[in-house]
């Protein structure tokens, strides 16, 4: 993603009053609180993290929402990691951070997460396949073929609860809306499942549970929708949540996903699932009951996201 353009007009507001309206809109949202026996996971992607100049009181608010939660995969972190250590600092002292190297666009995969609930295990790695599997991303009506992922999807292997889990963090290939980039953006989507596949079916997965959650820039979270099939093709599963949120400030679109192995992750989920429409409710003088839209969301696009997290809750 492209730097935003930062806001040229002035607008200042109070973080206590923010955090506030927040909060209580997180109870709306029918978001739980963190509790033993359950692990609230969620996934942001925070627009260009380390690349716009966000102020204190930004890192503030996003530390607020991300600290409602046990482990957060974050997309967008730029090879500048400094906003996310930044962040780190405002939760509790037992959140740490892993996170992977930069590769397209300069990004980083990350994970904010609370060692409390989450012991790191000894796997933790990028999603790769070698060149001479790349003809087996395939998909029908597809001519174009796979070579690798723009933005190598990250992974890490923790122990929680009774179980063992490994969240793989994506930030899919977007490009643009012409056929050839909804084709590549297909087959990395697929690369992803058929990844999820083959760890399922080997004796030698590190772990049976496994979350695939991020941005696969998917338009809709329908069947019809060609990264919606490429995700779901080998049976990995997006069970509806609550909200009916897009994940989009700007276009309500399903972009963001967290995707479970039926067969063992799926028996986790409680049924709690949604997404923290933030901009419902933060700078309310800035929104003017509407009439300055186009400020606003040029305001939160460069100061927290263009992107709302998605969250669930998995019984541990």
């Amino acid at each position: 993603m492209p730097v935003f353009p930062k806001p040229k007009f002035p607008f200042e507001y109070n973080v206590a009053a923010e955090v506030a309206r927040l909060r209580k809109h997180r109870k709306a949202r029918a978001i739980p609180k963190r509790e033993a026996g359950k692990l609230l996971v969620a996934t942001w992607n925070i627009a260009n993290l380390g690349a716009q100049q966000r102020r204190d009181q930004d890192l503030s608010l996003i530390a607020e929402i991300a600290s409602w939660f046990d482990i957060v995969a974050v997309q967008e972190c730029r090879e500048n990691f400094g906003d996310l250590f930044d962040i780190q600092a405002k939760l509790p002292k037992s959140f740490r951070v892993l996170m992977s190297d930069a590769a397209g666009n300069n990004e980083r995969m990350a994970f904010l997460y609370d060692s409390r609930k989450l012991a790191v295990l000894e796997e933790v790695g990028e999603i790769a396949f070698p060149p001479s599997r790349h003809k087996s991303i395939k998909l029908p009506g597809i001519d174009a073929q796979f070579n690798g992922f723009d933005r190598t999807p990250y992974l890490a292997a923790f122990s929680v609860g009774r179980t063992s889990m490994i969240f793989v963090n994506v930030h899919l290939y977007y490009g643009d809306e012409k056929p050839a980039s909804i084709a590549r953006r297909s087959l990395e989507t697929f690369a992803v499942a058929k990844w999820a596949d083959l760890r399922k079916r080997s004796p030698y997965s590190f772990t049976r549970e496994l979350v695939a959650l991020g941005d696969f820039n998917m338009p809709k979270c329908e069947p019809g929708d060609p990264i919606y099939e490429a995700l779901t093709k080998l049976g990995l599963d997006l069970p509806e949540h609550s909200t009916q949120i897009g994940s989009s400030i700007s276009s309500d679109a399903n972009y963001d996903q967290i995707a479970f192995l039926p067969e063992t992750t799926r028996d986790h989920f409680t049924g709690n699932k949604g997404v923290f429409d933030y901009d419902a409710v933060v700078f309310p003088e800035l929104w003017e009951g509407g009439a300055n839209a186009k400020n606003y969301k040029a305001y939160l696009r460069y100061y927290l996201s263009d992107h709302r997290p998605m969250w669930v809750q998995l019984s541990i």
